[in-house]
């Protein structure tokens, strides 16, 4: 029930925070991205290694983990890779990552209930993970612009499988600013804005003009 007097100026919990967030980075291989065909792999690329970078920023541990790379998938996307550098990815034979016990424990590790999910392909390498996740308690974001399926149609049925049981789709750039919430946050405002600069588009383009116009400080 709404009580009016209990309304007070603080975030709602449901926002992702660096402190109630894990990442976890699903199968964004060579031969994963040959086959998608619901958008542009270069932007999903960029959407991809931008939500990397945002989880590096903020400290928010992120999970990597590939299907076959050896005999099959190829590596982890090297871009992806340059962003944790020295970290292995969790290489599995399922098609469900949430079926490796390897991968669910480097999860459960992080002690974290909010998954920020991202991958390839959104119909099977997605959808089968965060509706096993969903039944089991956990909360999961799912980045759609950092993720691709087969075909347009793939990726959106997918999408909506995946909130019709309770997922919630998101961008990556959504997660980076519900992450600093606060421009006032100088701690992370800076790799905020590199970020932005470097893989947000026009976006990004506009804080460089201002910034360059207003000043160093000029808020994205």
């Amino acid at each position: 029930m709404f009580d009016i007097s209990r309304v007070q100026a603080a975030p709602g919990a449901d926002l992702l925070t660096p402190d109630n967030a894990v990442m976890l980075f699903v199968d964004h291989q060579p031969q994963m991205f040959f086959g998608t065909g619901s958008g542009d792999r270069a932007a999903i690329v960029n959407s991809t290694v931008g939500l990397a970078k945002a989880a590096r920023a903020f400290g928010v541990p992120a999970v990597l983990t590939t299907v076959a790379a050896d005999s099959f998938s190829g590596p982890l996307l090297p871009q992806l890779a340059a962003v944790f550098p020295g970290q292995k990815a969790v290489d599995r034979t399922s098609m469900n990552a949430w079926e490796d016990e390897a991968l669910v424990e480097a999860v459960r590790a992080t002690g974290r209930r909010k998954i920020v999910l991202s991958g390839l392909w959104t119909e099977v390498c997605l959808v089968l993970p965060a509706l096993s996740a969903l039944e089991q308690g956990y909360e999961v974001y799912v980045v759609a612009d950092a993720s691709g399926g087969v075909s347009p149609a793939a990726h959106e049925h997918a999408l909506q499988r995946m909130v019709a049981a309770g997922a919630v789709p998101v961008t990556w750039v959504q997660v980076l600013l519900e992450l600093q919430r606060d421009w006032a946050r100088q701690e992370t405002y800076g790799a905020v804005m590199e970020i932005v600069k470097e893989h947000a588009g026009a976006y990004g383009l506009g804080v460089v003009y201002a910034q360059a116009v207003i000043g160093a400080h000029a808020a994205g």
